[in-house]
């Protein structure tokens, strides 16, 4: 089930007043500067011990019974996964078991927690529609990598090169690996000769992959298209696709880490 289904489900639900469902939004993000002593600990602790203080002074015993069990579902997956932490947790839980949802999530995560009747979507619907299936498209003349990412996660990544002999794009996996280095002169002339035969061609070469581009696209459901290199490459390529990009992004990224490629493209 996508996310985006998961989230149709959740808005459906609503419990009786004695079973309520938590929703609990954790930032665990290790890189954040507030999360350098493990404060996400400090802060289920506190989330967790002010509903129950609550629900012991409002001597209400069904729901406070209730809030226990789902309170020791929350804390034995927190503790389950806490080596495998990413940036986030997102949990939606009832005691019948009805409800259960939880995830590690890579997205940066705004610390919250609620007991309601209902699921508290707000923040999960925001980070959907911020962190949408994406393509992002990295061009250097003669090289496109195109990475796909949902939820700020690497979903795949491609690898194509112009291939000078064949006159055609040869798709391949792996890191592209630079050809082999020679002699400075020797290097200096073959550069000139592709540069000026780059300049001649581009427009052609670029025409000959924006089919597979779109069709990727149509057929991965990107919902956005980031076209990401050098001004004349990344514009060039922009113009011969058919499926609309949603931003431009005139830097050459192409040999940079994923990661790294997301962090510019989603900040």
């Amino acid at each position: 089930m996508s996310l985006r289904q998961q989230i149709n489900q959740l808005e459906h639900i609503k419990k009786e007043q004695d079973n309520k469902i938590l929703t609990m939004y954790l930032n665990t993000d290790p890189s954040d500067a507030n999360q350098q002593a493990g404060e996400w600990k400090l802060h289920l602790k506190n989330g967790l011990r002010n509903f129950e203080s609550y629900l012991k002074e409002d001597n209400d015993k069904e729901e406070l019974k209730n809030f226990q069990l789902v309170k020791q579902k929350v804390e034995k997956f927190v503790h389950n996964n806490e080596q495998h932490f990413r940036k986030g947790i997102i949990l939606f839980a009832s005691a019948d078991e009805e409800i259960w949802f939880a995830d590690r999530f890579q997205m940066p995560i705004k610390t919250e927690f609620y007991w309601e009747t209902i699921p508290e979507l707000e923040q999960l619907k925001e980070l959907e529609e911020t962190y949408p299936n994406t393509g992002i498209i990295l061009v250097q003349k003669d090289e496109i990598k195109i990475i796909e990412s949902h939820l700020n996660e690497i979903l795949e990544t491609d690898y194509y090169k112009f291939d000078l002999d064949t006159d055609k794009w040869r798709q391949f996996t792996g890191p592209h690996k630079a050809d082999a280095s020679m002699g400075s002169g020797g290097r200096s002339t073959q550069q000139d000769k592709f540069n000026a035969r780059y300049e001649a061609n581009k427009q052609r070469w670029y025409k000959s992959i924006a089919p597979k581009l779109d069709k990727k696209a149509k057929d991965h459901e990107w919902e956005n298209i980031y076209v990401v290199g050098e001004p004349d490459d990344a514009s060039e390529l922009k113009e011969e696709m058919n499926k609309p990009v949603t931003g431009l992004i005139q830097k050459n990224l192409l040999h940079h880490e994923e990661t790294k490629v997301l962090e510019e493209i989603f900040g």
